[in-house]
């Protein structure tokens, strides 16, 4: 999608794009093909790099995905509301404008950096990158990068992150992942939301959401949550507690090598 319509320029890169810039002249300097995949490449160089850094630090980094108004935020609410007293907790929140959930992460006593894109549908390594040098690293176990609501274009850039969570809320219909492959195919884990609202819905069955998963050949565990059903989120609870022991032992293992 971003290779068409020219998204994946963001306030985040277009410093290379900038007269004197690394990208400034591309081939004959107009062939806006390569300068998009350019743009793309230098994205994955960063991701590297912010993934380097969360490692060095030992900091589990996780990117939620999702449409607007699936229950990202209050997925984080919730899980700050259980893991809070245990780990240290930060959020990167991406919206194209305004500091209300980033806000309301605040108020559950965690530290939110708000990313506001401007026109652009997607966060990248880029913004990332530079919302790292507001953070301590030092003092976080998990941070969750809250990405722009958009079942497409957040699933082509990688941020650096470990892991990709994908959110889809029952009231936006099974067929969600049929209809966009590329979110669900990259998903390490999906979260079915809201499903406190399935007695009153007739149109959202949770296994045909999770055979239109596994026609992608996505083998990710499919979670059935509720942000107002605490008694829902124990699964999700425990798949982040067995990721974070995980990447610790990465971690440990890669200083010893």
């Amino acid at each position: 999608m971003c290779d068409t319509c020219g998204c994946n320029m963001t306030h985040g890169n277009q410093h290379l794009l900038a007269p004197g810039g690394k990208l400034h002249k591309t081939g004959q300097g107009n062939e806006a093909v390569t300068v998009l995949k350019n743009l793309l490449s230098e994205n994955d160089h960063i991701a590297v790099h912010n993934r380097q850094h969360f490692d060095r630090h030992g900091v589990l980094a996780l990117n939620l995905m999702s449409s607007p108004g699936s229950g990202k935020t209050s997925l984080l609410e919730a899980t700050i509301g259980s893991l809070g007293n245990r780990y240290r907790i930060a959020v990167i929140e991406g919206d194209l404008e305004t500091e209300n959930d980033a806000e309301r992460i605040r108020r559950c006593g965690v530290e939110a950096i708000q990313i506001t894109t401007g026109t652009a549908c997607h966060l990248d390594a880029h913004m990332v990158h530079d919302a790292l040098h507001r953070l301590n690293l030092d003092d976080i176990d998990i941070l969750f990068i809250e990405n722009v609501g958009n079942l497409v274009c957040p699933a082509g850039f990688d941020l650096g992150q470990h892991s990709n969570i994908t959110l889809l809320s029952v009231t936006e219909g099974d067929d969600k992942p049929a209809k966009y492959p590329v979110m669900f195919r990259v998903a390490e884990l999906v979260a079915l939301t809201k499903v406190d609202l399935l007695p009153l819905l007739d149109d959202f069955d949770p296994e045909r959401a999770r055979e239109n998963i596994r026609t992608l050949a996505n083998a990710a565990p499919v979670l059935e949550t509720s942000a107002r059903q605490p008694e829902t989120l124990q699964t999700w609870l425990q798949w982040l507690e067995d990721e974070i022991q995980q990447h610790r032992t990465h971690c440990e293992n890669a200083e010893t090598a």
